[in-house]
């Protein structure tokens, strides 16, 4: 009767989530967050027996709250001012530690950024949950060979990429080419960009912040059509 009911609880909960949640997968191209949802009981819910989602390092219960990852999308967001230390070391700020120990399990990849046009973006690296951090490798992997944007991908977001983890501190070491590359001493800033973040160093956060206040750069403004805040 325990297991019915277990069942049957279970049942109610993916309706609830076809039916409220759809809409944000087909209207924010899928990127939805782990969410915190109150569970008063502790029951395992196992989505591989539902066939919704297969990776079990996602999937966390017990006690008060049950996380559900959501076909596998983060949404990080804010911007945190962060001192390396001695040893080229930043600490995760506290509020995205729990997210990428349960998404993650701490697990992640540094690389060089690039911009729109392919090209290095001076002073910055991307940090991705490792999970992320395969997605785009796919993708990479399966645009032409001979096509030259795609050779500079291969070459130098794959080529730089170095795996860190997440330390019980919350601190992760970053690489000291890439530290020398990006220009990181003491001041850096992460931003939260929905499936990773941004890493700056001070100065160019700084400098990239003041040509956006100064505008002037309408590149990609029609693409993005009616689009309202």
């Amino acid at each position: 009767m325990i297991v019915a009911n277990n069942m049957i609880l279970n049942i109610i909960i993916i309706v609830y989530f076809i039916y409220f949640h759809l809409f944000s997968l087909f209207f924010r191209g899928g990127i939805i967050h782990l969410q915190k949802i109150k569970y008063l009981n502790e029951i395992f819910l196992d989505w591989k027996l539902f066939g919704i989602y297969s990776d079990p390092k996602v999937v966390k219960s017990g006690g008060k709250w049950l996380f559900l990852a959501y076909f596998g999308g983060f949404l990080f967001r804010g911007i945190s001012s962060i001192n390396l230390d001695d040893k080229g070391r930043l600490a995760i700020p506290t509020r995205y530690r729990e997210e990428l120990h349960d998404c993650c399990d701490r697990q992640m990849v540094v690389t060089v950024a690039v911009n729109e046009q392919c090209i290095g973006e001076h002073g910055c690296l991307w940090l991705y949950p490792l999970p992320e951090w395969e997605k785009l490798e796919l993708t990479i992997s399966k645009l032409p060979t001979l096509n030259k944007m795609a050779g500079k991908l291969r070459r130098f977001v794959i080529g730089n990429a170095s795996e860190c983890e997440m330390d019980g501190q919350g601190r992760l070491l970053l690489p000291e080419k890439l530290r020398k590359f990006s220009q990181m001493d003491k001041k850096i800033v992460l931003v939260g960009q929905l499936n990773k973040f941004e890493i700056w160093n001070d100065d160019a956060w700084l400098a990239k912040e003041q040509e956006w206040l100064d505008g002037g750069d309408n590149e990609g403004l029609d693409e993005l059509g009616a689009l309202s805040f």
